[in-house]
């Protein structure tokens, strides 16, 4: 232990400790990296505590100040690169008595703790009893009264590291998407062989008390039955699952059986379920050749996916943001998300409130732990029923309430089209709807219609789309042509076809072609259905939502080939990549991509590039690359949206940082280009896909029975579905309050007001860039 006689003077700045404690989770680093940078960025010391709380009761070189340059490349990396250890130390008083003391000895008073429950409780005790340490520690000669005196009060604030997401309040924690996409990789590999030999495949996953890992992949991988620890199955599961199975093989025709357990399943009684034991009752009962996979530690393992860097990134600005906002009698805050808004929520609560599900479910009492749960997890597991189990005769509609729903896919292919349509697919043959692919979009549906033997007009059946369950692109097809080049015959095959609803996923032209049907009911009483758009597109450019099918897909490709290229940047260590990314006129794909890798700087239509910023630009690569020295991770990235200038194209960025460096660095150019639209969709993509297909079969069918006259004066009878802020929600497109009329730019084919230009401080606070960036400035007019 230090020396109580070492002088410690109040540091002239706030300084700041973060440690990561409890299992690792992908996102950790970002976490750390942004903590460190908005602290030095808020003019703050930042330092890092070494092996979670035992580093904290150790002290010495266990707690580091970090710089600037310390956190470079870390958003990339696995794991926690601070490290993470369960101390038994510190759950002793007198363990919290010796981390209060090298606190104080570090003129420490605030720490951004990431971890999970266990972590963050210990962390708020440390809050609570921190007035009493310090009398303790002045009492046992330890500290003088001068020593505490600027310290009296300590900050804490909570990030919750943990991929089984079980953190009540919040929507994901930092690693869950990351554990969720190893996890969905494993079992889209397990596929094939399952397909080509009628395998019979148990796949176990992390989650001892939440079953969020097992419920999202078994809704990603379309698995067969599902055991989750909140709602263990009715006593003669057994029965039940062997019926489905065997239904699922024999009617529907399906040669695969996927079952996904959690680790932490159990039945009524409490009893575990395993995954050796779900095996052989389908090895004995069903004769099913059946294997099991234990996937272990390698969910845990890897670089996180985009999401999680964005949340991490985002939550440890705002962990900042927190502890400098604070005041003594604040209580500690986790930062938590809520669809796309991050948030404070009193960490105490949030941690009760996981503890209260653990403790009902331990009880028997599974209905009021479902509830505990939040919403979202209850309505994606009501919604896994509906869709992966064939009988449901409580769920059949009566004839009058029945429709014929058309789907059809308008706009470029995006991830999370193919999961969309099966989703509504799955849920009309539950409720006795008859669903009603239109393939090839509009043109499709105007030429193609009559054509022998088979037309672009066909109801589909189970098992066709049950294979889209894991598939990218648009199966059906889709392309950009609108209804109004020939709105006529568009009318006519509506009649024809006696269309009910109509279901459109797609992006930007998905909008502007509801709009036009919309519109055009006044010539035509064939549009005078229901008609929803479910946003899909990599641009994320659709007005009326902040999130959009294929843009997280995007996303994790788009960081997946940065990633590769900074590798050689680095390797080459003084050199400069500009890549180009696509989205059109909207710049949010750079934008959240420059978040997720750490770029140096974003150019996006929206802000436009001159002459000046590229100068400014070019001065600050010169300054980092002078800084640097040959370190290690050296390479920088620049994101440049395919329509940020029409002048100072990627190319001639390269070219202009080339001549300029003079030698000293040199740059390169990259075009990812279709690459960026994926293969395989995201977990993400794949269950909101679910989640929000299903709420627009919802919201069709309440109009089921209502005269045409009153469909079309209906606001929402021509609606789109988005998340804004901390909800799901359906708007108008019509009049004068529609999003037509108040969010929309035709002309740049974007919303007016764009949630994510704020992201754009964050990547330059983060990048260094914004402190290099000249006051006075050019004012840029963007080109129509």
């Amino acid at each position: 232990m230090e020396s109580a006689k070492q002088p410690v003077d109040p540091p002239k700045k706030r300084r700041i400790g973060v440690l990561t404690s409890g299992g690792d989770a992908p996102g950790m680093n970002g976490a750390v990296r942004a903590v460190v940078r908005m602290a030095l960025h808020s003019d703050c010391e930042a330092y890092a505590v070494f092996e979670g709380y035992e580093g904290l009761v150790n002290g010495g070189n266990m707690i580091r100040q970090m710089h600037w340059e310390d956190v470079r490349g870390w958003l990339s990396r696995g794991g926690t690169l601070i490290g993470s250890a369960r101390s038994m130390a510190f759950r002793e008083r007198a363990g919290r008595l010796r981390a209060a003391k090298n606190m104080i000895l570090r003129g420490i008073d605030a720490l951004v703790v990431c971890g999970g429950d266990g972590s963050l409780t210990g962390a708020d005790v440390f809050r609570a009893e921190w007035p009493t340490l310090l009398s303790d520690l002045i009492a046992a000669g330890e500290l003088t009264e001068e020593q505490v005196q600027p310290y009296k009060v300590l900050n804490i604030v909570g990030l919750v590291g943990s991929i089984d997401n079980d953190m009540s309040g919040t929507d994901a924690t930092i690693g869950c998407y990351s554990s969720l996409t190893r996890i969905c990789d494993a079992v889209d590999d397990v596929f094939d062989t399952a397909f080509s030999h009628q395998r019979g495949f148990v796949i176990e996953v992390m989650g001892r008390h939440c079953g969020w890992l097992a419920l999202m992949s078994a809704i990603s991988t379309g698995a067969d039955w599902l055991f989750i620890p909140e709602i263990p199955p009715r006593d003669g599961w057994e029965d039940d699952m062997c019926s489905i199975i065997t239904k699922n093989r024999k009617e529907r025709g399906k040669r695969r059986t996927i079952v996904i357990v959690a680790e932490g399943a159990q039945d009524r009684q409490l009893n575990k379920i395993s995954s050796s034991k779900i095996k052989d009752i389908l090895t004995q009962r069903l004769g099913l050749d059946t294997r099991t996979t234990v996937l272990g530690h390698t969910q845990r393992g890897g670089a996180a996916c985009a999401y999680d860097r964005w949340l991490s990134t985002l939550q440890g600005v705002e962990a900042v943001r927190a502890v400098l906002e604070m005041t003594p009698t604040s209580p500690s805050p986790v930062i938590t998300i809520r669809e796309n808004k991050i948030m404070r929520t009193p960490l105490m609560e949030a941690v009760q409130a996981t503890k209260d599900v653990t403790a009902k479910i331990h009880a028997k009492d599974f209905a009021a732990a479902m509830t505990l749960r939040d919403a979202e997890f209850k309505e994606y597991y009501h919604a896994y029923l509906n869709t992966a189990t064939p009988d449901h005769p409580k769920m059949i509609l009566p004839e009058g309430k029945k429709m014929r729903i058309a789907i059809i896919h308008v706009g470029a292919p995006a991830g999370g089209m193919n999961q969309a349509t099966r989703a509504a697919v799955a849920y009309c043959l539950t409720r006795g709807h008859t669903p009603i692919a239109i393939h090839n979009g509009f043109p499709g549906l105007c030429r193609h219609h009559a054509d022998k033997p088979v037309s672009s007009v066909r109801e589909v059946r189970w098992l066709e789309s049950d294979s889209w369950v894991n598939e990218g692109g648009s199966d059906i097809g889709t392309n950009r042509s609108l209804p109004s080049e020939d709105m006529e015959g568009t009318a006519k095959c509506f009649e024809l076809y006696k269309f009910d609803a109509l279901f459109v996923v797609g992006g930007f032209e998905a909008f502007t072609a509801v709009s036009q049907l919309r519109k055009a009911r006044e010539k035509y009483d064939a549009f005078k259905i229901p008609l929803v758009v479910l946003p899909a597109t990599i641009s994320n450019n659709v007005p009326g939502t902040e999130y959009s099918l294929g843009s997280d897909t995007c996303l994790n490709t788009l960081i997946d080939f940065c990633d590769a290229i900074r590798q050689s940047a680095s390797s080459s260590r003084r050199r400069v990549f500009v890549i180009e990314t696509q989205g059109g006129k909207s710049g949010y794909i750079a934008t959240t991509a420059g978040l997720a890798v750490g770029a140096v700087a974003v150019y996006i239509p929206e802000e436009g590039i001159d002459i000046k910023m590229l100068s400014r630009d070019i001065d600050f690569l010169r300054d980092n690359f002078i800084r640097d020295k040959g370190a290690n991770r050296a390479g920088k990235i620049i994101l440049r949206n395919e329509c940020a200038s029409s002048t100072y194209t990627t190319q001639v960025i390269a070219d202009m940082i080339k001549e300029e460096a003079k030698g000293r660095f040199e740059s390169r150019s990259a075009v990812p280009g279709h690459f960026q639209q994926g293969g395989k969709p995201s977990p993400m993509d794949r269950v909101r896909a679910l989640r929000m297909s299903i709420k627009c079969m919802q919201h069709l069918e309440s109009y089921a029975g209502k005269s045409r006259d009153a469909i079309a004066a209906d606001p929402l009878s021509a609606a789109v579905i988005g998340v804004k802020g901390s909800q799901v929600l359906f708007s108008p497109m019509g009049g004068a309050d529609g999003l037509e009329e108040t969010e929309t730019d035709w002309a740049r084919r974007r919303p007016k007001s764009e949630f994510w230009l704020e992201l754009q401080d964050v990547v330059n606070v983060l990048s260094g860039r914004s402190t290099a960036r000249a006051v006075d400035t050019w004012t840029i007019y963007e080109s129509m």
